[in-house]
């Protein structure tokens, strides 16, 4: 999922064709191909797996954003016209197991591990996560909601503001687990301007954004706590095709999830997004920060 970015990088992608028109491109011709989603995270996390991987003594790496959807993905995956794509833990595993209940970090990675089909392998997952939150104004916050159980006992008084597939995916989740029935559910955007905008102006008292968003800090919004887990975990995570790695290679991206934190993650969209930093001196400060260049 995600979500907040205009990438203006994309030229940064080496080379030029279609990387998922397959045929002659990863695991076959040994090339490692790493894709990314339209979204700036997604884009600074393929250019460290990247980095990490040169330093490993790859010589054949390349990014070549944006991909799609996920289907486009594990499409390119199958076909190893892409070798390796970041991705986000609880999403995937829906992917794969509509049916799934898992939420905490644990629950989701070790049910990923089984439900993974044949072809496909996740790396291990990092400390970060970015997944959805709500958040309030802090005069909301200071009058006593910092949780999701507080928010249910007032949601009858409170207008939210969030994606237009919100209610659809959790609108009844938090009646059942929290008893919380919004006075209105208004579609502002994905975590983006508008959603801020509303929540900053007062149209909108509880907002759906993402965790490593930089907005939330900068404005003084106050994440309110998930106490029941309804929103699953969503660490980062690699995932590979089978076969398109050497052990040294699997061993240099699971080295950088090791390392990558969630605030590390969003000082990193910080300076991607506001900053306008150049996504691959991103990555290589990140990469010598965590003594992660050979």
């Amino acid at each position: 999922m995600k979500r907040l970015f205009v990438v203006v990088a994309l030229l940064l992608a080496a080379g030029c064709g279609n990387p998922l028109a397959g045929g002659g491109e990863g695991g076959a011709s040994g090339d490692i191909i790493i894709g990314a989603s339209d979204v700036g995270e997604s884009l600074l996390l393929a250019q460290i797996y990247a980095g990490a991987l040169r330093n490993a003594g790859a010589t054949n790496v390349t990014v070549r954003p944006p991909v799609g959807s996920r289907e486009v993905v594990v499409k390119a995956l199958q076909d190893k016209s892409l070798s390796v794509v970041p991705d986000y833990s609880g999403n995937l595993l829906r992917y794969f197991d509509k049916d799934t209940t898992a939420t905490t970090s644990q629950d989701v990675y070790a049910q990923l591990r089984q439900k993974i089909p044949a072809g496909f392998e996740v790396l291990d997952q990092a400390p970060a996560e970015d997944k959805d939150l709500l958040v309030v104004g802090p005069q909301l916050a200071s009058s006593g909601i910092r949780t999701f159980s507080d928010l249910g006992r007032r949601c009858g008084e409170l207008v939210f503001g969030g994606p237009g597939q919100w209610s659809s995916r959790w609108k009844d989740k938090i009646k059942a687990l929290y008893g919380c029935e919004f006075k209105e559910i208004r579609t502002t955007d994905t975590g983006g301007p508008v959603t801020v905008a509303a929540l900053k102006s007062g149209d909108v008292q509880v907002a759906d954004l993402f965790s490593t968003s930089s907005t939330i800090a900068a404005n003084g919004f106050v994440p309110l706590v998930d106490d029941k887990n309804m929103f699953p975990a969503q660490n980062i995570v690699p995932l590979v095709a089978r076969g398109t790695l050497s052990p040294a290679e699997v061993a240099a991206l699971n080295r950088v999830s090791a390392a990558l934190t969630t605030s590390q993650l969003t000082q990193l969209n910080v300076e991607f997004t506001e900053q306008k930093r150049n996504p691959l001196d991103i990555a290589e400060d990140f990469l010598a920060r965590n003594n992660l260049k050979s």
